[in-house]
């Protein structure tokens, strides 16, 4: 057995990943790791990618670039130029990252759920009693992103955006483990609400949702990076039309992307739990 495969079983133990991941002090180690990622010293950026290969599928082949200043650096890496082409199809909604699909379906009146049978409400993730009645009995995907993945994300459709919202909150692990034992687990987490609306009038609501090592959303519409240490307003107007595959920003150091449709949008063939998609991969279709 590998050196790696002998760590992947080990962390695979449940009882085990969630205590090395989550009874620890969450905030304090993702308040770290945002400041020694961005330390550029040649040593420790090579330990620490090193390091994350080991625990991890790490390919960098699709990188635009070979060499990173730090691990920063390597996080939030582009792309190759065309790696990640939207359909444009303007009915279609494209997945805005990689990740693995996770809990997805039809909202239940304003009841949606993380993991089977671990349901959270509308309300309770994105605090606006307005912004639920849009998406009562509509559709929801959850996108998670490993740490290894593309962590850039962006518009899955022609659109424009209204308001930012930051909800301060925990970091707790998001993997499939600290779900199926974190009650209301997204809703607990610091996370942005991001509301647009479709040119055909119909909102579509992006809910990028941090967790522990992620020390910040960067949004480029805003020119800001939200997180924990964010003070002042918490809601941030926008007049902002974006194009279906434009950048909007990324997370720094990968997390959850939770999507919320509307009634009438109904889910691509080939979309199912644990399926791993793209960013512009379809996702939802307007019936």
């Amino acid at each position: 057995m590998t050196v790696k495969a002998l760590i992947a079983s080990f962390t695979q133990q449940e009882d085990l990943n969630f205590l090395l991941t989550n009874r620890i002090p969450r905030a304090a180690l993702t308040r770290f790791m945002g400041w020694f990622s961005k330390i550029e010293n040649p040593l420790v950026r090579d330990f620490s990618i090193a390091l994350w290969k080991l625990f991890s599928d790490l390919d960098l082949s699709e990188a635009r670039k070979t060499h990173f200043t730090s691990l920063h650096d390597c996080f939030t890496r582009e792309l190759k130029p065309g790696l990640r082409p939207f359909d444009p199809d303007p009915s279609l909604v494209a997945s805005p990252s990689d990740g693995i699909v996770g809990a997805h379906g039809r909202i239940a009146d304003t009841e949606l759920f993380q993991v089977k049978g671990a349901p959270y409400s509308l309300l309770d993730l994105l605090g606006d009693p307005a912004l639920v009645e849009q998406h009562r009995n509509g559709s929801f995907v959850t996108l998670r992103l490993t740490s290894s993945m593309y962590h850039r994300f962006h518009a899955p459709y022609d659109a424009h955006i209204e308001r930012v919202t930051l909800i301060h909150g925990d970091v707790w692990n998001v993997n499939p483990i600290a779900l199926k034992r974190v009650e209301r687990l997204f809703c607990k987490n610091e996370r942005a609400v991001i509301r647009t609306h479709l040119s055909t009038g119909e909102a579509v609501t992006l809910v990028p949702v941090a967790a522990i090592l992620v020390a910040s959303i960067r949004l480029h519409f805003l020119d800001m990076v939200l997180n924990a240490q964010t003070r002042g307003p918490v809601n941030f107007p926008c007049d902002v039309n974006v194009s279906k595959g434009e950048e909007l920003g990324w997370f720094e150091h990968g997390s959850t992307i939770i999507i919320l449709a509307p009634g009438d949008f109904s889910f691509c063939d080939g979309v199912a739990e644990g399926t791993r998609v793209r960013a512009g991969q379809a996702l939802l279709r307007r019936t």
